[in-house]
């Protein structure tokens, strides 16, 4: 019941999708007709139909996408006939007089002026349905990953049948609210005519967005988060308190037992393995992603026999980069023996989120085995995942047989593929020697001095930042002239000049503003990136007041020069020496830099 009520949420809160937007036209379309016999059944063709493919999308796999993007080309032609007939009475007379003669014989109910009756406005609804399925959140997904793991069943049904439940409740809100207007504008105005009009130009202006992918590129683009974050937060609310310890916001994030890095797992948590590896679960579909890069999407049938790696990363994570060296290695070595390694890209970010970003991001750092796009966290969600990174080992039948969270234990996670290859038939596979193989750890790859850092991961915007040491505290959203904390404790940081400072991130308004920390590690590093201009942004670092010489990071000149390019982690400090507190200061010499998140290494 639970999971029930927690579908039917999850189905209100998508009518506020952003590639819903396109979709509200076709409602208020029959704002002005009775409900009962006009908007009801368009909801009920809506849900039905929003259950139909989901269920089918659920169970049948490829053929499913390929028969719905067939139905969504035959939903948006037919939808582009219902706007032209609102805007052309005469034409709506030819044309809708055999959508109104059917409606008459399916239900006897047609109105006798020639307007849509029962019969059309199911039709219509069915056709909102095929439009709706694509813009389903993280709730859905849920619900969908249940039945590709366990198979479909009654339950699965019902909580489909609930999540387009919610979809239909908060449509007709929309439509008995948008018929009150409509009436109101109607008694008021006398415009009903125009009116009309005004829609079907509105729902013209829809198919169009649909038709040129709008509805799930640029508008889903307006806010990154859409309604994924308010469905998340309804997934971590009902979900067992275990499972959101380590939830994906980073927020719970638990400290090294050494006092290092803010790791998204730690390596205690995971025992060390035996020689007979347990069998963990079935290895879950890859379905999900958004985009695949350096291959085509991999199925099940692509990965029979082939021992794989999943690897969960995203690219400005610290912890990420220096696990990766270790899983291109692997992914070079033990290639031609049967090993498939597959990178599964989950954003943390916004920017993140940007295909083009990481497609960067993937070349810049030698990836070379597929990457699958997880913008949705729906393998995320598939595997139950709650940590960058994280390193699932699956054998030759599909079955996950070891699991690694965060950095370390290199070795034994080597030993592990040795063990599923060989078991594969790979025998040859365990005279490999074990290790980087010649590769080599370097800038931000390098492994942590995790002996002596004791500054924690850091972030800037309002939602999750700690530490925060200017007078007068943080003003959020909104630009506001700091001062810089007069003599920062260690750990605590503050601004200086004119930011505006988000949930995520903090935006330098005006040239010459700055950032100081006080911290005490090896490296340090600031995730950083232009304006939405994407104009590079330079800056001056200093350590203690002085250009960092021989302690600049890889992205930093001797004499503490250097540009924001990209939206990327920069290293801005390497300490050669000994590790002592110092105060770090970034001046930025251009307006519009957007800063995020601190680590250290």
């Amino acid at each position: 019941m639970l999971l029930i009520v927690l579908a039917y949420l999850g189905g209100v809160l998508t009518i506020l999708s952003p590639c819903i937007l396109p979709v509200l036209p076709f409602v208020f379309a029959r704002a002005d007709q009775p409900f009962v016999r006009s908007g009801l059944p368009l909801l009920g063709g809506m849900a039905a139909t929003f259950a139909a493919v989901a269920t089918l999308a659920a169970v049948g796999g490829g053929w499913v996408a390929q028969a719905n993007q067939y139905g969504r080309w035959l939903a948006i032609v037919l939808l582009a006939v219902f706007g032209l007939t609102l805007l052309l009475p005469g034409l709506a007379d030819r044309i809708m007089q055999p959508l109104v003669n059917a409606g008459n014989r399916l239900s006897n109910a047609a109105q006798h002026d020639g307007a849509p009756g029962i019969g059309s406005s199911f039709l219509l609804g069915v056709a909102t349905g095929l439009l709706w399925a694509p813009c389903a959140g993280p709730i859905l997904g849920l619900v969908l990953t249940g039945a590709a793991l366990q198979g479909a069943s009654i339950g699965t049904t019902l909580l489909l049948l609930a999540y387009a439940a919610g979809a239909a409740t908060s449509l007709a809100v929309a439509l008995l609210l948008g018929g009150r207007v409509f009436a109101a504008m109607k008694r008021s105005l006398g415009a009903g005519q125009w009116i009309r009009r005004g829609i079907g130009a509105a729902m013209l202006a829809g198919v169009a967005a649909i038709a040129l992918g709008l509805d799930t590129g640029v508008l889903t683009r307006i806010s990154t988060v859409a309604t994924g974050g308010l469905e998340q937060r309804l997934v971590d609310a009902f979900a067992p308190s275990h499972q959101r310890a380590m939830a994906m916001t980073g927020a719970a994030n638990t400290m090294s037992a050494t006092g290092g890095t803010m790791m998204r797992a730690s390596d205690a948590m995971r025992p060390a393995t035996t020689q007979a590896l347990p069998v963990l679960g079935q290895l879950p579909q890859l379905g999900g992603a958004v985009q695949w890069l350096n291959s085509a999407p991999l199925t099940d049938e692509a990965l029979r026999g082939k021992v794989v790696i999943v690897d969960f990363w995203t690219y400005s994570c610290i912890n990420c980069l220096r696990s990766l060296p270790y899983v291109k290695a692997w992914a070079s070595k033990y290639r031609d023996k049967g090993l498939v390694v597959i990178g599964v890209h989950a954003p943390e970010f916004a920017f993140e989120r940007n295909i083009d970003n990481v497609r960067k991001a993937v070349h810049d750092l030698g990836v070379d085995y597929p990457v699958a796009i997880d913008n949705n966290y729906a393998i995320w969600r598939a595997f139950d995942n709650q940590y960058w990174p994280a390193h699932y080992f699956a054998d030759a039948k599909g079955q996950i047989r070891y699991e690694h969270f965060g950095e370390g234990e290199y070795d034994q996670s080597e030993r592990v593929i040795q063990q599923l290859l060989v078991e594969a038939g790979h025998a040859d596979a365990a005279n490999v020697p074990i290790g980087l193989g010649g590769a080599e750890e370097r800038g931000v790859q390098l492994q942590a001095d995790n002996a002596d850092m004791r500054s924690p991961e850091t972030y800037i915007g309002f939602e999750r930042a700690e530490g925060f040491a200017s007078p007068g505290g943080v003003a959020q959203d909104r630009a506001h002239d700091y001062r810089a904390p007069s003599n920062p404790a260690l750990n605590h940081w503050g601004l200086t000049g004119e930011w505006s400072v988000g949930g995520e991130h903090a935006t330098l308004a005006k040239p010459g503003g700055e950032i100081i920390y006080r911290f005490h590690a090896r490296d340090l590093h600031l995730v950083l990136g232009p304006g939405p201009d994407g104009k590079p942004v330079r800056f001056r670092v200093t350590v203690d007041g002085k250009a960092p010489a021989g302690a600049h990071g890889s992205d930093v000149a001797p004499d503490g020069a250097g540009t924001v390019t990209g939206q990327r982690l920069y290293q801005l400090v390497r300490q050669p020496g000994g590790v002592a507190d110092h105060t770090f200061a970034i001046q930025f010499l251009d307006a519009g830099v957007q800063a995020f998140a601190f680590t250290f290494g």
